[in-house]
């Protein structure tokens, strides 16, 4: 894929992010790597969706720094960046504040594995990172470290909200809504009582199926 096909696909998957209600005004973002280059492309600081066109998209080095683009990357290059750095076989980033994903955020909780459709996605819990500020890459080095124990493409930042990995970017936007619902759905079921988690080996046999098997090859 080309530069050109990365920054088109990355300015077409924020649309996904408003049509699955993931978004509020222009908080969030997607980011792409770009094959065979140490560069990722970024949606530009603080512009609306419906603004966003393939030029306006944002090209960075490894290091967050603008290559290419006439506007001001996203707030959260930095921790995208530094993904991209530590993680060479993540090909996209997304941050939402999703609202119920973020609640559990916001109590420093994760979201206990309690679905079929969370051991099929996200292999277990989803788990928390620890609260980072914005502007440099703390955020991006709690990222990293928390889903190094984690078979979950997504992670809660405390006090903050949801950020997710994928192979490429349009992975890393289906783990953010997955993970919008399984926590908008754990939270309700758990209003409603205690909660009943999947024994491990059973997590493990649903993760592998829907990994390997599930869909068409």
């Amino acid at each position: 894929m080309t530069l050109s096909q990365i920054r088109e696909e990355v300015r077409a998957l924020h649309a996904e992010l408003v049509r699955y209600g993931l978004v509020a005004w222009t908080a969030g973002n997607v980011s792409g790597r770009v094959p065979g280059e140490d560069l990722f492309v970024i949606k530009p600081s603080g512009i609306s969706y419906d603004d966003l066109h393939p030029d306006a998209i944002v090209v960075c080095d490894l290091d967050g720094k603008v290559v290419e683009g006439d506007l001001d990357p996203s707030s959260d290059t930095a921790a995208h960046a530094y993904v991209y750095r530590e993680l060479p076989e993540v090909g996209g980033v997304v941050h939402t504040h999703s609202t119920y994903a973020t609640a559990w955020a916001a109590r420093g909780e994760p979201i206990p594995c309690v679905l079929t459709a969370m051991a099929d996605e996200f292999g277990g819990e989803i788990p928390v990172g620890p609260f980072a500020l914005i502007g440099n890459d703390d955020i991006g080095r709690g990222i990293v470290a928390t889903l190094a124990g984690h078979r979950s493409p997504a992670v809660l930042m405390r006090n903050h909200g949801v950020f997710t990995i994928g192979k490429d970017a349009k992975a890393a936007v289906k783990a953010a809504v997955m993970c919008e619902d399984v926590a908008r759905t754990v939270h309700l079921a758990r209003s409603a009582g205690d909660l009943v988690t999947i024994a491990e080996d059973d997590v493990d046999r649903l993760y592998d199926r829907y990994q390997n098997v599930y869909g068409q090859r």
